[in-house]
């Protein structure tokens, strides 16, 4: 098992569902120290409507602010963007990598979109393709993968027709994201194999929910299986506002904990990964779902992190 890219996305998953607002500085300052941190690539926030979603009503300001500083860093900016309108402002402020998806659940696609699944793909495979011709990367998902808060069990032969027609357009970055956190290892494992034996080279990405416990597990199912990167959020935060039961996504700190005790990843500061998971926790007074922000990694205790 090759060492997983990390993608951090609690700026834009993690706190999309959250009422209280965060102000643009101190967003700011989480992002900054996330950089510092040496992830490879870090979700700054999502191109949406700010009435649907307040929190990220200033997307296009931190993007503005963090690509006019001089980053001494290799860290991919990434932001979601759901429709052409998204596109326009994404290309406008300087997102580099362009993250894409449709639901595979015709109940979830229609909460989130507004459209079926199937019109949902066509529109984004669009999109993708005119990022491509800006010169961006891009990255497609196909969202509730593995089962649907709404509908319960999503057809696996939905799933891989979404998967099919991302790789006929040429899209070989794809996530597979279990919104609802339905997934279970041994599905993990074959979905990957799956796109995998469809197209060797496809890049996969899991994107995993942590609501029934089974978070971590299927995070090194995924990874075993071939994926290259794993989309994580600070202190666990996280849930798509337009599924039944939102939660928390495997916790970015625990997993790179996890990692580097078997001697990968040693190259990620995971000091300032608790640390932003704890100033988190400390805005919005509460405990996060994440453990090792709390429990401290083995080897270091909180005040030396």
């Amino acid at each position: 098992m090759q060492p997983p890219l990390i993608h951090e996305v609690g700026p834009r998953d993690g706190l999309q569902a959250e009422k209280q607002i965060v102000p643009t500085d101190i967003k700011l300052g989480w992002l900054e120290r996330l950089l510092d941190a040496g992830l490879d690539i870090l979700q700054v926030g999502s191109f949406v409507h700010p009435v649907k979603v307040p929190q990220m009503a200033d997307t296009d300001e931190l993007f503005r602010r963090l690509t006019a500083r001089k980053r001494r860093t290799a860290t991919v900016l990434s932001a979601l963007v759901l429709n052409e309108r998204g596109l326009d402002r994404a290309l406008a402020c300087g997102v580099e990598l362009v993250c894409l998806g449709a639901s595979a659940s015709e109940t979830h696609s229609a909460q989130n979109t507004g459209m079926g699944s199937a019109e949902a793909t066509r529109r984004i495979v669009a999109t993708a393709l005119e990022a491509q011709k800006a010169g961006r990367k891009v990255q497609v998902s196909v969202q509730s993968a593995f089962g649907c808060g709404f509908e319960g069990p999503v057809p696996e032969a939905r799933v891989l027709r979404m998967v099919q027609a991302y790789l006929d357009a040429g899209l070989r970055s794809i996530s597979l994201a279990d919104t609802a956190g339905h997934a279970h290892p041994a599905q993990v494992r074959a979905y990957v194999q799956r796109v995998l034996a469809m197209e060797p080279e496809a890049e996969i990405t899991a994107h995993i929910h942590n609501t029934y416990g089974l978070g971590m597990a299927n995070v090194y199912a995924a990874l075993d299986a071939g994926a290259r990167a794993i989309e994580t959020s600070f202190g666990g935060l996280g849930g798509c506002p337009f599924t039944k039961l939102a939660a928390g996504n495997v916790a970015t700190e625990d997993l790179v904990h996890g990692l580097q005790r078997s001697g990968a990843r040693t190259d990620i500061k995971l000091d300032e990964l608790i640390g932003v998971a704890q100033d988190v926790a400390m805005f919005f007074g509460r405990e996060l779902p994440g453990c090792v922000y709390r429990t401290s990694p083995l080897g270091m205790n909180v005040a030396q992190a």
